[in-house]
């Protein structure tokens, strides 16, 4: 029986000629990236949907980091968690409101209950029913409903591949929380 790739995150010494124009930019600045060079052609395909979903999101920064929160949550990744923890209160998300997103929907201010229940819709049906879609549509728009289906899909292909790589949260992040543990 073989053993299982090193998915290390790649070091620039180490970085793929095939990618190297991305090492400055965002591939260069996240372990999440530096695995994924492992498989630059991925890498490159990646940019362009990152952009959307991470940039260009029709949910906004904070409604985006509570799908993202959620989605992190259900699969497992310790890595999203807590990468997503910072950019949350980055936006202004409280430590309350955070923690909440790791339990039931009822504790949960109305509009992220919406937003998380959605997420477990996604996980749980495999699809968004026809009332959460109205009521997505209601507070963001077709283009949100579908940014958060798009967001939902994104984060899980990352959650796999970090869990599968085992691929260690940033030191920057892992010392932010040290500093400041979430509350709650």
């Amino acid at each position: 029986m073989s053993s299982a790739p090193d998915l290390s995150p790649i070091a620039d010494a180490d970085w793929p000629e095939a990618v190297a124009d991305l090492l400055p930019g965002f591939a260069g600045q996240l372990n999440v990236y530096r695995t994924m060079a492992h498989g630059p052609d991925l890498l490159r395909a990646w940019a362009p949907l990152r952009q959307h979903v991470v940039k260009d999101t029709a949910l906004g920064p904070a409604r985006s980091e509570v799908v993202i929160l959620r989605t992190g949550h259900a699969l497992g990744s310790p890595y999203e968690w807590a990468h997503h923890v910072v950019r949350a209160r980055a936006c202004g998300l409280s430590d309350r409101r955070i923690a909440a997103l790791r339990g039931p929907v009822e504790a949960m201010e109305p509009e992220d209950a919406l937003i998380a229940g959605a997420v477990d819709e996604l996980f749980g049906r495999k699809a968004l029913s026809q009332d959460t879609q109205a009521r997505l549509t209601a507070l963001v728009g077709v283009q949100g409903m579908l940014d958060l289906i798009a967001t939902v899909g994104f984060y899980s292909v990352l959650g796999y591949l970090l869990n599968s790589a085992g691929t260690p949260i940033d030191h920057d992040i892992a010392e932010a929380l040290e500093r400041d543990p979430l509350e709650g």
